[in-house]
């Protein structure tokens, strides 16, 4: 396996026509997404971008990356909030304070679980959302006040509520053009 350092990484990145995920030296390149991975996460970054227009926070969808320092990890999530000013790296994110991943058949093991151990340790990141694609379910992971995290599952009649930015998503909006109510 050929490793790389984190500056040929972030240079290469520039310039690539495919996304690549960056483990410790590793490369990892990404696959695109179906239909319905691409509706979900335009209907969560449209419904956050047009909630928090004003409020501070920042929205970003698919491409751009968070940087966790603490294990030398670059991932893209499916969708990404920071309300942190000093936030400021053009290429990345390094205080979020809401991610979503949408789940797919071939990372949701590594969303599941590698991810998940990750995120935990972003310092400023609040909630960790997973999204199936094929069923209205939706797993929200919330750090509550002695920061534990606490797993809530959340199906058809719920809504799901991020404390993180103060709004609340409904599963038709979530769900809108992918599955039918």
């Amino acid at each position: 396996m050929t490793y790389i350092n984190l500056i040929e990484y972030l240079e290469a990145e520039d310039y690539s026509q495919i996304r690549h995920e960056y483990l410790n030296g590793q490369v990892f390149g990404m696959t695109g997404g179906s239909r319905q991975h691409n509706a979900i996460t335009l209907n969560i970054a449209t419904q956050l971008r047009t909630r928090l227009r004003g409020s501070g926070c920042q929205v970003f969808a698919s491409d751009m990356k968070v940087r966790i320092e603490t294990d030398n990890v670059f991932y893209y999530p499916d969708v990404v909030v920071t309300c942190k000013a000093q936030d400021t790296e053009k290429f990345f994110l390094t205080k979020p304070c809401l991610i979503v991943e949408v789940l797919s058949p071939s990372t949701e093991n590594i969303d599941r679980r590698e991810k998940l151990l990750t995120y935990k340790k972003i310092e400023t990141l609040q909630e960790y959302v997973l999204v199936s694609q094929d069923d209205i379910e939706v797993e929200l992971y919330r750090k509550d006040k002695d920061d534990n995290w606490v797993k809530y599952i959340l199906s058809k009649n719920d809504s799901v509520t991020l404390d993180s930015v103060k709004l609340e998503l409904t599963m038709a909006e979530i769900y809108e053009d992918v599955i039918n109510f």
